[in-house]
């Protein structure tokens, strides 16, 4: 089988048409191999006239920022996480110890009421003597 040759033979064409038939046949080869992202820069390219150069250095300086920050974000944000963590940790360390000096109290406050009860019988215990 015979691939059909790209090339076309215009022998009445002018030069001009020669260059527009050339043109086009690029510009289809552009659509066939590129995706069609790249459509956009390739209609940008055409209506600047060689000004896509830079364009792509604008979309690749453009893609480098874009990275940096999503870095950056990422970076403060498991930074923030860490600290929201060692929060929590810190905060549950200081209710553990609240907790236990509670109950150091409440045991303190019972063996108080133990001897107040104590003391109390024992004063009533005198009164009746007396």
């Amino acid at each position: 089988m015979e691939r059909p040759s790209l090339e076309i033979n215009l022998p009445d064409a002018h030069e001009e048409g020669k260059l527009y038939v050339v043109d086009s046949l690029n510009n289809l080869n552009k659509l066939n191999v590129c995706p069609d992202e790249s459509q956009h820069s390739l209609d940008e390219e055409e209506n600047t006239g060689g000004a896509g150069e830079s364009m792509a250095g604008s979309n690749t300086s453009n893609q480098r920022l874009f990275f940096v920050t999503f870095i950056l974000t990422l970076t403060i944000s498991l930074a923030l996480v860490s600290f929201v963590i060692f929060l929590i940790f810190q905060t549950r360390n200081e209710v553990d110890q609240i907790s236990s000096r509670l109950l150091s109290e409440k045991k303190n406050i019972e063996e108080l009421k133990k001897l107040n009860n104590i003391i109390l019988k024992h004063l009533n215990q005198s009164r009746v003597k007396e």
